[in-house]
């Protein structure tokens, strides 16, 4: 196992959180719920706290996502509640001009003390962005790679740079300013597992999130980040997402699991599906032949303290992955008891490798 393995939390800044289930915790788009997340994940000693960037819901009969709160700003209260992880929000390039981007990161690279991190993302679900007007269904995801590469060139142009002036194919800056520069560059993360998102990671960013079918495919995915990274004369870190049921018992974990899969909400799932571009008829169709596991948006691991913490070190090292993204079904229950009783397991095996 990576000696130096990572682990952190992807707050549920969106109503119900990561379960799409009606018989599920169903945590609220609350900020005063997240910083006390926030704080329970820096006390249990994990390394990061990361907040998505979501601007309309699913509906179904849980409302899934349907109402959420900002990611930047709820971050910087975040910073202010917490001393040690670092803190990731989430920026939509394909929102934000990359002037605006660069002010809000280095603002709140100074509220956290160097902790800021800046999640780049370029818009996937239809449906938030044709509310504002903002998406064209004949632009390719190459153009919008394109458009993200230009982006996150001029923020760091911008963060070091006395003066940009800039005419490309996407933005226009004239003699722009933005100081004070950081004095520390916020990290980049970068989530996606196209051809065209692992080239922008390995250029750009310090941490790529990656998502695969099988651990062997997942292993190929990192490798191949890591060695794109340092073709380009860099590092990077791969993580993954991973939600942990965790219970006395196994079979006390697996029934909670099961309990959550009885409630699936196969209307929101549609609903999900049919916003990243899937015909209408068809994401319904899909839905309503889904399994119960289909509650749970990432992968998933049940189990005792002792089976949760072997899971992980097998995920960890046959996926090659630099650091895990966590999510839990009741954050506030069952964070604690893996800061307790999990975290501990693999620090000892990570000492013992």
């Amino acid at each position: 196992m990576n000696q130096s393995t990572e682990y952190g939390v992807f707050l549920p800044n969106a109503a119900g959180g990561w379960m799409i289930s009606s018989t599920a915790p169903y945590p609220p788009a609350d900020y005063d719920y997240n910083r006390e997340v926030a704080v329970l994940a820096e006390e249990a000693g994990l390394d990061f706290v990361m907040a998505m960037a979501k601007w309309r819901g699913f509906g179904g009969a849980t409302d899934h996502w349907g109402e959420t709160i900002e990611s930047m700003t709820m971050m910087a209260g975040i910073a202010e509640a917490t001393s040690r992880v670092r803190i990731w929000a989430t920026v939509h390039a394909n929102m934000q001009n990359p002037a605006f981007a660069a002010k809000v990161f280095t603002t709140l690279q100074q509220i956290a003390g160097g902790r800021a991190g800046m999640n780049i993302v370029n818009g996937a679900y239809a449906d938030e962005f044709e509310q504002m007007g903002l998406w064209d269904p004949s632009v390719t995801k190459a153009e919008r790679y394109r458009m993200t590469t230009e982006w996150t060139e001029l923020v760091l142009r911008l963060w070091s740079e006395d003066s940009v002036t800039h005419a490309g194919e996407f933005f226009t800056l004239n003699d722009c300013v933005s100081k004070p520069h950081p004095s520390t560059r916020p990290t980049i993360i970068s989530a996606g597992t196209s051809e065209e998102g692992r080239a922008f990671q390995a250029r750009y960013a310090d941490g790529a999130f990656l998502g695969a079918d099988s651990l062997d495919d997942m292993r190929v995915l990192a490798a191949d980040v890591h060695e794109r990274a340092i073709a380009e004369g860099r590092s990077i870190k791969a993580y993954s997402m991973l939600t942990v049921v965790v219970d006395e018992t196994d079979a006390a974990a697996e029934a909670r699991a099961v309990e959550y899969g009885r409630g699936l909400d196969r209307e929101a799932l549609a609903n999900m599906r049919r916003s990243w571009g899937i015909p209408a008829d068809r994401a319904l169709a899909w839905a309503e032949g889904a399994s119960g596991e289909q509650a749970f948006q990432t992968a998933y691991v049940t189990g005792s303290p002792e089976t949760v913490a072997a899971h992980i070190r097998s995920v960890v090292d046959t996926a090659g992955l630099d650091g895990l993204m966590l999510i839990f079904p009741d954050y506030l229950a069952d964070l604690p008891v893996f800061g307790e009783r999990v975290l501990p397991l693999l620090r000892a095996a990570e000492a013992d490798a």
